[in-house]
């Protein structure tokens, strides 16, 4: 099947490097400029200037060619998903629609499939998440990814033609869990990416993930998602990568909060606005969610880091 990567961002770029090697692949980008340098160049030179494109990609600008694929990547962040849906809805009724991205939307508190059901319900969702970074996938180094489709002879198909050489993929049915797991995460991340910044050091940080992926779990599981799910790649597997690595944006948007350090406005940081939007969530519903929370007053400046880790510090003790 024909596929089409919706976003020349550095993960949808890195996307469609990997899938040229099963065949032909369309790489689509919002600006008309962009799309021409990289199809002259065959580079993605401010995302990913070191890997250049197989001679299998078509780069372009015109939204109805890259629609005419049977299956559309779409690599857009979370908080602007829904306005590339409105955009181009009617180019999108009835494809199969994969969202590449992580996040709870703001003003919604959606998550990406619930996302394109709204906004294209004639359509056929799907998300791919899970531990990655772009520049691995796009050297060619092997990668494990989630394929959540509540169709399941859908996700097979899918699972078959976007397994590539080095991205493997396994599939669920169990949306939500995969959606909440690629979430959730980038919350913890930047908690630990403060703590260390702080220099509370690996213990502290060790603490954090653990009762973050304890947060993350409960929350999941209250939503309808199966544990199993939040055990896997999506979940655990995203959550010790993103919380570990300098390469995760979350992760240095934490560390620069505890060091009390500017971070470059341009990155995207998906998880200051799922932290806000799970903190709003808490309290519309009475639910315990310390460490999101935390983040989100983090995020609005209510809190300095040394307040944030007391807060935490100072809850009543429970039970593990």
């Amino acid at each position: 099947m024909s596929v089409s990567v919706l976003g020349s961002g550095a993960f949808g770029t890195a996307l469609a490097i990997s899938l040229a090697g099963n065949g032909p692949v369309t790489l689509w980008s919002r600006s008309a400029e962009q799309a021409d340098r990289m199809q002259q160049t065959r580079r993605n030179a401010t995302r990913l200037p070191d890997v250049p494109l197989p001679p299998t990609i078509s780069v372009t600008s015109d939204i109805t060619q890259a629609v005419e694929s049977d299956i559309l990547l779409l690599a857009v962040p979370m908080q602007k998903l829904r306005g590339a849906l409105q955009d181009y809805a009617p180019a999108l009724a009835g494809k199969t629609l994969v969202a590449c991205c992580k996040g709870i939307e703001l003003t919604s508190g959606l998550g990406p499939v619930s996302v394109i059901r709204q906004v294209v319900p004639e359509s056929r969702p799907a998300l791919l998440t899970g531990p990655s970074f772009a520049d691995d996938i796009a050297r060619g180094l092997p990668t494990a990814l989630t394929l959540a489709c509540a169709d399941g002879a859908l996700g097979e198909t899918l699972q078959a033609d976007l397994t590539t050489a080095n991205l493997r993929l396994y599939r669920t049915t169990d949306i939500i869990g995969a959606e909440l797991g690629g979430a959730l995460k980038n919350v913890m991340a930047i908690a630990c990416g403060a703590a260390i910044g702080a220099g509370l050091g690996d213990s502290a940080r060790a603490a954090l993930m653990t009762r973050g992926f304890a947060e993350m779990q409960r929350f999941a599981t209250m939503r309808g998602a199966q544990v199993e799910t939040l055990m896997g790649l999506s979940g655990l597997g995203d959550l010790v990568l993103t919380c570990s690595s300098d390469l995760s944006r979350n992760y240095r948007f934490g560390l620069s909060l505890g060091l009390n350090q500017p971070f470059d406005s341009s990155t995207t940081v998906e998880g200051v606005a799922t932290a806000r939007a799970m903190a709003d969530i808490a309290k519309a519903e009475r639910f315990d969610m310390p460490i999101s929370t935390t983040v989100a007053e983090l995020s609005y400046g209510a809190y300095s880091v040394t307040e944030a880790i007391q807060t935490l510090l100072n809850r009543p003790l429970k039970e593990e």
